[in-house]
């Protein structure tokens, strides 16, 4: 599939990856005296919701907005409990910048709902029933229109709408904006998307919004494929896949007689310390190369034992996203949280050997494990051949599989473990990775290890590897991405 648009306001880049050209658009603060202009006909902006992505955008767009005379009203349930953590960040009623959730909707001209999306199904009746006509529905996930598929229903007719949709959690979002008012260009690429465009205005909305989050550089997509890819990715190397790799690794080196501390530093330490790094900054094919002698032969055997049992979990999670299955499922689980909500998920005994390892921390002796590599490795490029074979766009599929992974969740890893990682993002990515992360650890010592064990791995796979032309993509991208390292502890 492949995505053109137009913009008034916007200069558009063209970049090629692979075989494929696609546009995008660069961002950084010498764009924000452009925004007035790309919000033309706005002048209140809602933001509705203050969960993972609410504080982050609300506040992103109240600064890069600062002096334009365009209003960020944050729009929150009258008893909310989150009601006192806005004002906190500046949102107070007083200064007409908070208010209750319909009254802020009834008023903006872009609002930009994120509420759960349990409670968007819930609610979204009366959202559009408050919306004016004319106005924007902005969305950070395609997930609504998901539902809406699913109950046979459409968006009202006489709005635009349109998609942001940052390619990080939250936090990492208010995170690398706030680094980079020292350094232009930090933030979290996201993806945009116009479902609806009623005005002829949609395009420059969704960029604008885009721009103003912070975004180093902003592809399109479409609504549908955005909820695909990002409820998919969730659930696949994002937290779902790399919570049940290293649980299952760190298993598999405890039975082989390693002592507790040491199977955690060559399982998660190895992931989100040296196989990150090296491929934020070098690509995934340099993890590979970085490797010689009997450690490049045992990362070949992981990668081959590994890739089709990760692929078969996979191809089984990109059927239940696509068919709507998915979507049901996280529905029904927002009812059964009221009885049973949702525990942590660092309280085993490997997690709380991670708090000592990580206070012993030294960096640089961290070690790079072959087999960790290649199966961590192995489980990316399947969901990268995965999202290929179902015709998302290359800047979409690096994003959503290498980028997020490396630059914006493993290092909440990294920082604090693995429940700090999911638990700072949405519900929906929360409960997903829960669900599939256990599918991920069973499969691998049900199907991948066996092969291991056996010598029994494709071998064919390997010179797929290394000729994937995956490999010219990440470089490219690479080169788009934040400027800095993000800062987990600020």
């Amino acid at each position: 599939m492949k995505f053109d648009f137009t913009t008034k306001v916007f200069e558009k880049e063209k970049i090629t990856l692979a075989d494929t050209e696609e546009f995008i658009i660069r961002g950084g603060r010498r764009l924000f005296p452009l925004l007035p202009k790309a919000f033309d006909g706005i002048k209140q902006i809602g933001v509705i919701g203050w969960g993972s992505q609410g504080p982050a955008q609300a506040q992103n767009l109240r600064d890069s907005l600062d002096g334009s005379g365009i209003r960020v009203v944050v729009g929150l349930r009258k008893n909310s409990s989150s009601w006192s953590k806005a004002e906190a960040a500046g949102f107070t009623e007083s200064s007409g910048t908070l208010g209750e959730m319909m009254q802020v909707i009834s008023a903006s001209d872009l609002v930009i709902l994120l509420i759960s999306d349990a409670a968007q199904a819930n609610l979204y009746k009366e959202v559009f029933a408050a919306l004016k006509p004319g106005a924007t529905l902005g969305l950070s996930h395609g997930f609504l229109l998901g539902y809406l598929k699913t109950q046979g229903e459409t968006f009202p007719r006489n709005i635009n709408v349109i998609g942001v949709c940052p390619k990080g959690m939250g936090p990492s979002v208010r995170r690398l904006y706030e680094q980079g008012k020292e350094t232009d260009g930090a933030g979290i690429n996201t993806s945009f998307a116009v479902e609806q465009d009623i005005d002829g205005k949609a395009t420059d909305y969704a960029i604008g919004w885009s721009v103003a989050l912070g975004a180093p550089f902003s592809f399109m997509t479409s609504l549908e494929m955005e909820y695909r890819s990002d409820i998919f990715g969730e659930r696949g190397i994002l937290l779902g896949a790399v919570h049940g790799v290293v649980e299952r690794l760190y298993l598999r080196y405890i039975e082989q007689g390693m002592d507790a501390k040491q199977a955690f530093r060559e399982t998660v330490e190895c992931i989100t310390g040296p196989v990150s790094k090296t491929i934020s900054h070098k690509g995934i094919l340099a993890v590979y190369e970085g490797f010689s002698g009997a450690d490049k032969t045992a990362f070949e055997n992981a990668y081959c034992a590994a890739y089709p049992a990760a692929m078969e979990i996979l191809v089984e999670c990109y059927d239940e996203v696509r068919s709507g299955n998915e979507i049901r499922s996280v529905i029904l689980a927002g009812d059964r949280m009221k009885e049973f909500p949702m525990g942590t998920i660092d309280n085993t005994p490997m997690w709380k050997v991670g708090e000592t390892v990580r206070a012993e921390r030294d960096e640089a002796k961290i070690p790079m494990n072959p087999t960790t590599a290649g199966v961590y490795v192995a489980t990316m490029m399947a969901q990268i051949d995965l999202l290929t074979r179902h015709g998302h766009v290359y800047s979409e599929i690096v994003n959503e599989s290498v980028i997020e992974a490396v630059d914006s969740l493993n290092p909440y890893m990294h920082y604090k473990g693995v429940a700090y990682m999911v638990d700072n993002c949405s519900i929906t990515a929360r409960l997903g990775s829960r669900k599939w992360a256990p599918r991920f650890d069973y499969h691998l010592y049900q199907v991948g290890f066996p092969l291991l064990d056996a010598g029994a791995g494709d071998r064919s796979l390997i010179d797929r590897f290394k000729s994937h032309p995956v490999h010219g993509p990440v470089s490219v991208l690479a080169k788009l991405r934040p400027s800095v390292d993000i800062s987990v502890q600020g």
